[in-house]
C-alpha cells in the first residue's frame, strides 16, 4: 500500500479551496452611490443545494485520518514513546500558529490601547472563532494513536458510539430547542469522518465494489433529502443570510451523512484511477500546498479583507469600471492570487518558530503536559480572542495560556534525554 495518496492530498486541498471560495462570497461588498457596503449575502434556494456538493470540509477530517494513520503505523516503527509522537506532530503546528497569534494579538492589542477597546475586543473574539478548526484538529492528532489503535482491534464497531453522539445530540437540540447544544458535536461527527479516514487507509471504502458504494451515496442523500424535508434541517450546507442555522458548524446529522457520501466519491475516484495519473511535478505541487494548508487556513481571511479593500479602492479612482472590479468572482481570483503569493512567505517565517527536536526522546510528562497546555491556550483564544489589555482581562489570559503552552511544548520537544 503506497505511504502517500495522492487522491487523499488533493481531496485536502480542495476542501481547503473551498473554505476560501465560501468565505469570500460570505459577505458582498457594494458600492452605492460613491458609498461602500458590506452586506451578508443570501444567494438564495439555488446555491442551498449547490452546496450540499460544494461543501467538502467533512473530507478533510477523513484525509486528516488517513494521514495520521500513515503517521501513527511509522511512529509505532520507530518504538519511541508517545511523547515523541505529540514533539514530533505538534511541534509542526508552533511555528503557523504561533506566528499567527503574534500578528493577531499584535493588531487586536494596538487597536485596544488606541482607543478602540470595545471593538476590538469583540473583533477579535469574533475572528478567534476560526479557530475551531485547529483546536479540533490538535485534539484528533492526540487522539490518533489510540484511535488507529480501537480500528484496528474493533473495526467498525468503534464508529458506532461516535454515530450515536451525533444522533444523541440532534435529538437534544430539536426536542430543548437549545442550539448551542449542537456545538457538542464537535467531539462526535469529526471524530467520526476521522475513523472513516483510518478506515479508509486499512482498505475499506477503496475496497468495497463499486455497486455498494453507489448505493452508499444514493442512502446518505435521501436521508439528507428526508433530514431537510421532514426534520426541520437547515436547507443548505453552509450558514448565509438566508439561511442563519448551518449544518456543517456546529455539524449535526446530515453534514455526517454528507461526509459518508464524499468518502464513498473519494474511493470511486481511486478506483477509477485518478490518483494514479498524478505525474512527479504535480505530485511536487500537491505536496507543497498541503504542507501550506494551516497557514492558507489561517491567513486566508486577511488575504480576503486585503483583496476587498484592494478592489474597492480601485473602484473608488476608477468608477467606470467599478462593475467589473466588484464582480464576487474577480474577489475569488485576487483573493487566491493573493494566498498563492503571500502564503509561501509567511511559511518562511513560520519555519523560524519550529523547534528543533532534541537528539534523544522527551522527559516522561513533558511533550503530554506542553501538548495539553498548548491546545488549551488554542481553545481559549477561540473563546476568548486575543488582546493584551487590562480592559479585557479574559482576552489577555487567553493569550498568557497560548503562550505557555507554546514554550512548554517548545521546551518538552528541544530539552529530551537519552534512553539506553
Amino acid at each position: 500500500m503506497p505511504r502517500r495518496n495522492h487522491l487523499i492530498d488533493l481531496a485536502r486541498i480542495g476542501s481547503m479551496l473551498i473554505v476560501v471560495v465560501f468565505h469570500a462570497l460570505l459577505w458582498q461588498v457594494l458600492l452605492v452611490d460613491g458609498q461602500v457596503r458590506v452586506v451578508p449575502w443570501a444567494p438564495g434556494p439555488v446555491l442551498w443545494a449547490i452546496s450540499w456538493v460544494a461543501t467538502i470540509i467533512p473530507v478533510f477530517f477523513v484525509a486528516a485520518g488517513y494521514a495520521n494513520a500513515v503517521v501513527v503505523d511509522t511512529w509505532r516503527a520507530s518504538g519511541t514513546p508517545y511523547g515523541a509522537f505529540l514533539t514530533l506532530r505538534g511541534s509542526r503546528l508552533l511555528g503557523p500558529m504561533s506566528f499567527f497569534l503574534i500578528v493577531f494579538t499584535a493588531i487586536g492589542t494596538a487597536a485596544t490601547w488606541a482607543g478602540w477597546l470595545p471593538e476590538a475586543a469583540a473583533l477579535s473574539r469574533q475572528f478567534a472563532q476560526l479557530l475551531w478548526f485547529a483546536v479540533v484538529y490538535q485534539l484528533l492528532l492526540a487522539a490518533a494513536p489510540l484511535a488507529v489503535r480501537l480500528h484496528d482491534r474493533f473495526g467498525g464497531w468503534v464508529m458506532l458510539p461516535l454515530l450515536a453522539g451525533v444522533v444523541a445530540v440532534d435529538v437534544a437540540v430539536r426536542l430543548t430547542g437549545d442550539l448551542d447544544l449542537q456545538w457538542l458535536n464537535l467531539a462526535f461527527a469529526w471524530p467520526l469522518a476521522h475513523q472513516w479516514g483510518i478506515a479508509y487507509h486499512r482498505g475499506w471504502f477503496r475496497t468495497w465494489p463499486a455497486g455498494r458504494l453507489v448505493g452508499v451515496i444514493a442512502a446518505c442523500a435521501a436521508v439528507i433529502a428526508v433530514l431537510v424535508t421532514a426534520f426541520g434541517y437547515p436547507p443548505a450546507a453552509v450558514a448565509w443570510a438566508d439561511v442563519l442555522v448551518a449544518n456543517l458548524l456546529p455539524p449535526t446529522l446530515a453534514i455526517v451523512a454528507l461526509g459518508l457520501a464524499q468518502t464513498s466519491v473519494l474511493a470511486l475516484l481511486e478506483r477509477a484511477g485518478v490518483a494514479a495519473r498524478v505525474g512527479e511535478r504535480t505530485a511536487r505541487v500537491i505536496r507543497v500546498a498541503n504542507a501550506l494548508l494551516l497557514t492558507t487556513y489561517l491567513w486566508h481571511i486577511p488575504a480576503i479583507v486585503v483583496s476587498a479593500g484592494a478592489l474597492v479602492g480601485l473602484s473608488l479612482l476608477l468608477p467606470s469600471v467599478a462593475p467589473v472590479l466588484m464582480n464576487p468572482i474577480l474577489l475569488i481570483v485576487v483573493v487566491v492570487a493573493v494566498v498563492v503569493l503571500v502564503v509561501p512567505l509567511i511559511a518562511r517565517a513560520e519555519f523560524l518558530l519550529i523547534p528543533r527536536p532534541g537528539p534523544g526522546t522527551p522527559r516522561p510528562g513533558w511533550a503530554e503536559a506542553g501538548y495539553a497546555l498548548f491546545t488549551a491556550g488554542t481553545w481559549a483564544v477561540w473563546q476568548l480572542g486575543a488582546v493584551l489589555h487590562p480592559g479585557d482581562l479574559p482576552g489577555a489570559l487567553a493569550v498568557l495560556a497560548f503562550a505557555a503552552g507554546v514554550l512548554a511544548l517548545r521546551r518538552a520537544t528541544t530539552l529530551t534525554v537519552h534512553v539506553h
